[in-house]
């Protein structure tokens, strides 16, 4: 079944054309890697789906039904930079996202509401490693345990699909794979949809249950600008699939366009 559906997505800056006629068939629970060169639209893509950003033309369905051109709670995003308030601890970093969805306008909960609050955000912080940290700050954290921090805020309302922006660009590879086996492990148990940009091919191949590319199928030389990309490669891998694919024939399919 589909959980999102983009149905001829463009998205268009004045004359400048990003992404053009974009038709996507997104599974339930499937964890989708998208790749590309730099400026192929790829978080401009993870934006229309957020609700950040509403396209130039086209549609985009959640269940069969008109996505709000809006941030809603069956959303939730990580991005590269990390998304964490300095002011809060962690426990208050990662109950800011209920208190403010329960009090709009004093983001700010008392009594049982508040402790039930607290006590989902301390499971959340189990579910990702910080059980331990609950009341440090962030100045006080290393980058890893700041992007955990990150993934606890975007699950804290419990999203149907999870939405990663080049989320471990910035880890060292020891860290990063701790976070891999960190967000694979919490795909599977909380059943998300997992759709996540990155630059790194092993990184798509070894997460992702489908690889896609955007990029552009026409170039014009003389005005670069008025042609978008779209997706030129779908594959969907199996877990053998998966596991061969982080070997060395990653290499031709990035050969055509940068990684970095």
């Amino acid at each position: 079944m589909s959980t999102l559906s983009l149905r001829n997505v463009w998205v268009e800056y004045g004359e400048k054309i990003v992404l053009e006629g974009v038709s996507l068939d997104i599974e339930d629970r499937s964890f989708v890697s998208i790749i590309g060169p730099s400026g192929a639209g790829k978080s401009s893509l993870l934006r229309v789906i957020l609700g950040q950003e509403v396209p130039s033309r086209g549609t985009i369905l959640l269940d069969g039904e008109a996505l709000p051109p809006e941030c809603g709670p069956d959303r939730g995003v990580v991005f590269q930079r990390y998304s964490v308030f300095s002011h809060l601890s962690v426990l208050g970093n990662t109950m800011f996202g209920l208190e403010c969805a329960q009090a709009p306008f004093a983001a700010r909960l008392f009594g049982t509401k508040r402790q039930a609050a607290r006590e989902r955000a301390e499971e959340m912080l189990v579910a990702v490693g910080l059980g331990d940290s609950m009341h440090l700050y962030p100045s006080e954290m290393s980058g890893g345990m700041q992007q955990r921090l990150a993934i606890a805020q975007a699950l804290i309302k419990r999203p149907r699909i999870l939405l990663l922006d080049e989320p471990f660009g910035a880890l060292d590879p020891g860290i990063r794979s701790d976070m891999h086996a960190l967000v694979t492990k919490l795909w599977q148990d909380y059943a998300l949809t997992v759709i996540m940009v990155t630059h790194d091919i092993k990184e798509a191949f070894s997460l992702g249950t489908r690889v896609l590319t955007l990029d552009k199928r026409r170039h014009d030389p003389h005005a670069p600008h008025r042609y978008g990309a779209t997706t030129v490669y779908d594959l969907e891998l199996t877990r053998n699939a998966r596991a061969d694919a982080t070997r060395d024939d990653t290499e031709d399919m990035s050969a055509g366009f940068p990684t970095t």
